[in-house]
């Protein structure tokens, strides 16, 4: 005699929906900031006690006004010693930013920005909304976005 084994009613699972991973759900929000009239030595500081490459400049009211990278910081010191100088005292991170900063939408899809980051070459892009800066998305923070998907759900 044979037995038998009922596992009910076979369902369907429901279809998971794929929404977009946008750029807003990765992005770091809790910046380290530097200010234009701060000298190029105190930014250097920060760049390396916090171990990172760079980051958004902003005015009082916490507006976007240019972008100070590692290689903005090593032009100064190349050139002081191009002259056998020191860092002129004078030099602020107002006059080594980048001011013409490009920036992404939070509402971007995480993969168009993967895409963006291929086309300029850049390392973070800061995100501002309504004037204001709210984070910086880094290429880092896309790889570990992606690195927690799984191949199938990507969109």
């Amino acid at each position: 005699m044979a037995i038998k084994s009922f596992q009910g009613k076979r369902t369907t699972e429901p279809e998971k929906k794929n929404e977009p991973i946008l750029v807003s759900d990765h992005m770091t929000k809790n910046l380290i900031t530097f200010r234009e009239e701060q000298p190029i030595e105190d930014a250097i500081d920060m760049l390396i006690k916090n171990k990172i490459s760079g980051g958004p400049v902003v005015n009082d009211k916490n507006e976007l006004v240019g972008i100070i990278s590692e290689g903005d910081c090593m032009k100064q010191i190349s050139e002081s010693r191009y002259y056998n100088l020191p860092i002129d005292k004078n030099n602020t991170v107002g006059k080594a930013m980048i001011k013409e900063v490009e920036t992404i939408d939070g509402n971007m899809n995480i993969f168009d920005a993967a895409n963006k980051f291929l086309d300029s070459k850049r390392r973070r892009f800061p995100i501002v909304e309504n004037g204001k800066l709210v984070g910086q998305i880094s290429q880092k923070d896309v790889l570990k976005a992606a690195i927690k998907l799984n191949g199938n759900t990507w969109k």
